[in-house]
């Protein structure tokens, strides 16, 4: 397996790590994951509710024993959980196994794509664009550091961003 032959998605909730995934899987013609999802197919229980049983520590064990499952995978494009960069087990896995996009967004827009969505547990404040702002505040280096191609999305479409990922693609 090639390190070439993953992509790994890495960025904040609500930039739009699984709708780009689902697309740029399909246009390459590999098998798309998305983690939060399979976390949730294999516990059997929504993401908000692991949290809500086992905390964010618990979460992120289950987060880290389903990335080092999927990434020895191949062919595959995975749209990671926002906060899978804070485990440095997660970030070698990510560096190593595959090319790491990061889809980096404005808080602003975060705030506008995640304003009526209650399953994202760390959002569930009243000063949501606070949050989101730390949230950014605390992992921007993070994601920058794992990332081999970093793409600000707020004034692309769809459509640009499928384009630059394959342009990349083509360089390496």
């Amino acid at each position: 397996m090639s390190k070439t032959d993953n992509i790994f998605l890495v960025g904040p909730m609500g930039v739009g790590k699984s709708t780009i995934g689902k697309k740029l899987a399909k246009k390459l013609g590999k098998k798309f994951i998305d983690s939060d999802k399979e976390i949730e197919k294999k516990t059997g229980a929504a993401i908000h509710l692991i949290f809500d049983v086992e905390g964010e520590q618990g979460f992120r064990e289950r987060e880290y024993k389903l990335i080092e499952e999927v990434t020895h995978e191949s062919n595959i494009v995975l749209a990671t959980g926002g906060g899978a960069v804070l485990a440095e087990s997660n970030r070698v896995i990510l560096k190593e196994r595959g090319i790491v996009i990061y889809l980096a967004g404005s808080p602003e827009l975060l705030m506008k794509r995640t304003a009526h969505d209650h399953n994202r547990p760390l959002l569930e404040t009243r000063d949501r664009l606070g949050k989101i702002k730390s949230l950014l505040n605390e992992r921007q280096s993070l994601y920058t550091s794992v990332a081999d191609l970093t793409l600000t999305i707020d004034k692309l479409s769809v459509k640009q961003i499928l384009e630059l990922v394959s342009d990349y693609l083509k360089t390496i």
